[in-house]
């Protein structure tokens, strides 16, 4: 029987604990799990297993499962409870090509809406965190700093249809980028590209911002996919 990594909570029954309702903690817990390849891709579970793993009751347990089916995290079959959903080469390639294509436009619509740079210090300092995580040799650091400077970028623009959809892309291949992370070459270029984002933002140069962007997610992609192949890492 599966055991651990629960949730901080006794309670097995239906309603909220404060202001979280259960299906909600529910949700994040497992979700968590699942990016962090605690439970790894390929990995099945019956709903009973999930619901004492996180010491829930089956009803939030089973909610939670839904929503990740939706996001494309999981599959749920009847009966055969929830499988954790692989990520290969090709998903890899669909989720940069979708991700490039918004984020860039994203860029661009930040530069046109001649933001200040105290309106712009997110992204900033996001960028010099990054600066700061590379003099330290700490890749996990730069990570969380680069994984800031995206969602930034693209919640600035205040288009929750947007900022939703590439959160869901980004979840998918969270775990592919977390098991490259220390194989890719030093990101110093990215740093640099980042940087050049915010000036051309600055200046109000949509085309630029545009094109650099997508310029430094394509090269990313690139780069990512070469090292599954590489390595033979088809579905993570």
């Amino acid at each position: 029987m599966l055991r651990g990594q629960g949730l901080a909570t006794d309670h097995k029954t239906r309603g909220t604990t404060g202001r979280i309702p259960f299906a909600e903690q529910a949700y994040n817990a497992l979700k968590q799990q699942i990016l962090g390849n605690v439970l790894p891709a390929g990995s099945q579970f019956l709903e009973q297993e999930i619901a004492e793993r996180l010491n829930m009751s089956r009803t939030p347990t089973r909610e939670a499962m839904v929503r990740l089916a939706n996001e494309g995290l999981v599959e749920v079959r009847p009966r055969h409870g929830m499988r954790v959903l692989p990520i290969s080469p090709k998903d890899m390639a669909e989720i940069y090509d979708i991700i490039t294509a918004l984020e860039a436009s994203a860029a661009g619509t930040l530069a046109n809406l001649e933001l200040d740079k105290q309106t712009l210090k997110p992204l900033i300092d996001a960028v010099e965190e990054m600066d700061r995580a590379l003099e330290s040799d700490d890749l996990q650091a730069w990570a969380d700093a680069d994984h800031e400077f995206h969602s930034q970028l693209v919640g600035l623009t205040g288009n929750r249809r947007l900022i939703n959809l590439i959160a869901t892309f980004h979840d998918q291949g969270q775990r592919v980028r977390m098991t490259t992370l220390h194989m890719r070459p030093r990101p110093d270029k990215s740093n640099e590209d980042h940087r050049a984002v915010v000036d051309a933002i600055l200046a109000n140069d949509a085309a630029t911002a545009r094109d650099i962007h997508r310029r430094h997610r394509e090269t990313a992609g690139k780069v990512l996919i070469k090292l599954l192949h590489e390595h033979h890492l088809t579905h993570i």
